[in-house]
């Protein structure tokens, strides 16, 4: 607690040890946060937990932010998840907004649309816990809205979705090209507070964002780390699944998940080479690699994901990726970045029919010395070590120019 100062009135140091008991609640929720990445229910390596520490402090980052912006009365879209604050194995090609909305209010989504792949929007019913998965209220894409020529929206909504306090409102704009694809602008505004200015700063308010925030740390942790078992983990190892509709996600997502080992066998290094055929059907398709605190791995200095329009396509229409640690010298290499276990996601978004198994992925594992011979169109896809670099420094430039923190 921290000591008060007898100069201060009864009720300052009332309300300074009220906010001094949230602030502590913090942080023994950050000690205890502490003890859960340290003791992952998994073997990790010294690089990995390194990585599940930054993994922390972002989640720190993550939770704080989310609770002192939760204004029911004046709610506002922040941005939660990035290359700074991981989790749920995001996608280092979205651009995630999110918003608090609470019963019997009023809203209206503005904006003007820009030139990214996609722009969807979800409304839940709660957040994800250890327990489960909230239900999605409402769940399309821009499709739905009507756009002026000048790329203008508004969408207006409110008790008629039958919303309860605590739903929240997910924004997903998500880039092919991260290079030439321009994000538009959004904002929210509840209209029955239009005008209304905020109160003063509340004492009781802030000391209960303390404890939110401590709640929402501890919970986010148990959360990423019960969510791949339910859907990931239960699958066999190097196998993906059959695209099918994202597991509390958008309407318009299907997705292929799976889980990788390429550790050597008898002292050779492996390699996974997934063959996925360009589905066009969705304007927009990707693949990733995650680590196993279920977060994505370095995308902004290495080549750890990659959209339809950041590989390249074989002339027989397949997209072929090569998932491994040694660099194999081609341009869809997946960098597994000191990660022999991990994740691997294949997604494919605005989609304008179901997708079945002809649309997914099929895995080979193979020893890397032997890689070339599982690629039927080497020799095009080779690239040198300056168009490797070049292709590194694009991606330097396309998260600098287009994410947020």
């Amino acid at each position: 607690m921290a000591e008060m100062n007898p100069q201060q009135s009864p009720e300052t140091q009332a309300a300074a040890e009220k906010l001094s008991a949230g602030a502590q609640a913090f942080a023994d929720a950050v000690r205890e946060a502490d003890r859960l990445i340290s003791n992952p229910p998994f073997e990790v390596t010294p690089q990995e937990m390194a990585e599940g520490h930054e993994y922390l402090s972002g989640s720190i980052r993550s939770a704080i932010q989310a609770a002192f912006n939760y204004d029911l009365e004046h709610p506002v879209l922040f941005n939660p998840t990035h290359q700074y604050a991981r989790q749920g194995l995001d996608n280092p090609d979205a651009i995630y907004f999110n918003a608090y909305l609470t019963e019997g209010a009023s809203y209206v989504l503005s904006g003007k649309r820009g030139t990214t792949a996609d722009l969807a929007f979800q409304i839940m019913d709660g957040n994800y816990t250890a327990e489960g998965s909230p239900t999605s209220v409402a769940a399309f894409d821009d499709r739905e809205l009507e756009i002026a020529e000048d790329g203008t929206f508004e969408w207006r909504f409110g008790p008629e979705l039958g919303l309860n306090k605590g739903a929240s409102l997910i924004i997903r704009e998500v880039s092919s090209d991260w290079t030439t694809e321009e994000r538009g602008t959004i904002r929210l505004q509840r209209l029955d507070t239009a005008g209304v200015p905020r109160g003063p700063f509340d004492p009781d308010v802030l000391s209960k964002k303390y404890h939110v925030a401590a709640k929402m740390l501890i919970g986010r942790i148990h959360t990423w780390y019960a969510f791949p078992q339910w859907f990931t983990y239960k699958e066999p190892v190097n196998t993906l699944t059959v695209p099918k509709s994202t597991p509390g996600g958008l309407a318009s997502q299907f997705s292929s998940i799976g889980h990788y080992d390429l550790n050597p066998v008898d002292g050779r290094e492996q390699a996974m080479v997934v063959t996925v055929p360009v589905c066009d059907a969705a304007p927009y398709q990707a693949i990733q690699i995650g680590s196993r605190w279920y977060v994505s791995t370095d995308y902004e200095h290495h080549q750890t994901s990659l959209t339809r329009d950041q590989s390249q396509v074989d002339p027989d229409g397949k997209l072929r990726y090569v998932i491994s640690e040694s660099n194999p010298g081609v341009a869809n290499w997946l960098e597994t970045t000191g990660h022999p276990l991990g994740l691997t996601m294949l997604r494919w978004q605005r989609v304008e029919r179901d997708l079945t198994a002809e649309d997914g992925p099929q895995v080979q594992v193979v020893p890397f010395d032997e890689v070339e011979q599982h690629l039927p169109y080497f020799e095009q896809n080779r690239v040198t070590p300056e168009e490797w670099k070049a292709r590194i420094e694009a991606r330097q430039v396309g998260v600098a120019s287009r994410m947020i923190s």
